[in-house]
């Protein structure tokens, strides 16, 4: 191992370590000893409670954004300056973005009895500059990461976030098969079919369609080339997972929120949309469903633009 290896690695553990510190710090005016009593605290009213979530959604709907608008995809195909005026549109929604949900969990908290040490005072607002400060360390944190350290920065937060929970979960699950809630059988059969579901998605995303593709003759100075073929592998799934899905719930609740805001949270339209539209209801899988297939096919038309397709015809020295 070499020495600037070395100091990769060194740089993205002690990156990882500080974004797990931040995870253990409450917001601002919390009661502490209250909030330990709190289950499955892990991280969920702290300075990162928020998490990179904001940012990846403020680039997914530009990146979104730019499929359907022509001037925007220029923008981000100009060059340099253009791709830093993309990144400073995107940092300023994810300004707006987590400015809004930061602002409501803020409010949810005053709710709450005995949480809030002050909740007649600037709560509300030190509470949300907080979780937006703490979003955009993240953003910086992970960029540091990719610059400076090993791999992808937003991936490797987002993995280590998950990856921290694993143990308490897998205990968790030993703990109910140990009192008998459920049988071991069924932990087993879970295991199985998530494996197997694993295995079936890395091979629709590695999988692709070649496309042949066949060149007329050209004149190369002078040289005359003959007509020749090619293929053009495509990747079946362009539009991955995270894009769609992620964006696909915002359609909706984002709007719904705002009608919460205007109308009251207590308004019959908007208590009734909230109820049908719970994780399980028959209006929500519709809708995301929906939602999903019609983003999966605008970001599969914004990659595989022809427009912007590059190629090398067979036999031309570049």
């Amino acid at each position: 191992m070499n020495r600037e290896l070395a100091r990769r690695i060194a740089f993205t553990i002690g990156a990882l370590l500080l974004f797990r510190l931040g995870t253990q710090i409450p917001i601002a005016g919390l009661d502490v000893s209250r909030l330990s009593s709190l289950p499955d605290f892990n991280g969920r009213l702290s300075l990162f409670s928020l998490g990179l979530i904001p940012y990846l959604t403020a680039a997914i709907f530009v990146r979104l954004l730019s499929s359907v608008w022509r001037g925007l995809s220029s923008l981000e195909r100009s060059g340099e300056d253009g791709r830093r005026k993309v990144a400073r549109a995107t940092l300023g929604l994810t300004l707006a973005l987590a400015a809004f949900q930061a602002y409501g969990i803020s409010s949810a908290l005053i709710s709450i009895p005995q949480l809030v040490r002050d909740p007649d005072g600037w709560f509300v607002m030190t509470a949300t500059a907080s979780m937006i400060g703490g979003v955009f360390v993240l953003v910086w944190l992970s960029e540091q990461i990719t610059r400076y350290g090993i791999g992808n920065g937003l991936a490797l937060i987002l993995s280590v976030g998950m990856l921290a929970s694993l143990p308490r979960d897998v205990a968790g699950i030993a703990d109910v098969v140990r009192s008998g809630t459920i049988s071991g059988n069924l932990v087993v059969f879970h295991a199985v079919f998530w494996v197997a579901t694993i295995a079936v998605i890395v091979l629709v995303e590695g999988a692709r369609r070649n496309v042949r593709v066949e060149f007329g003759a050209l004149n190369v100075g002078a040289r005359q080339l003959p007509v020749r073929e090619a293929v053009l592998p495509i990747k079946l799934n362009s539009a991955g997972f995270l894009i769609p899905v992620t964006m696909a719930p915002w359609i909706f609740f984002l709007p719904l929120a705002l009608a919460g805001l205007v109308m009251g949270a207590d308004h019959p339209l908007v208590a009734a949309a909230y109820r049908h539209l719970q994780l399980g209801q028959p209006a929500h899988l519709i809708l995301v469903s929906v939602a999903v297939f019609v983003l999966a096919f605008v970001y599969t038309a914004y990659v595989i633009d022809p427009e912007y397709t590059p190629w090398d015809p067979p036999g031309m020295v570049t």
